[in-house]
């Protein structure tokens, strides 16, 4: 899963060390590399969260159902 962003990431800096200025080399990064990063990571992460929050549901469900309902 993270061969891909690491990759990304490679190829982004690259990109904006070849960049003339400073600003243009982490402009390049920041819009090129860290902003897709960020929205490709969410993204393809979305079914882990929603797996971990069944999982946490599904806890508390079974820990109200062990303690009771007038506890």
């Amino acid at each position: 899963m993270y061969l891909i962003p690491i990759a990304w990431l490679y190829v982004a800096i690259l990109v904006a060390v070849s960049e003339d200025t400073v600003v243009a080399g982490v402009l390049t990064f920041v819009f090129w590399g860290i902003a897709p990063l960020a929205l490709f990571m969410w993204i393809f992460g979305t079914p882990a969260r929603r797996r971990r929050q069944r999982e946490r549901e599904a806890l508390d469900r079974n820990d109200r159902a062990e303690t009771g309902p007038d506890q």
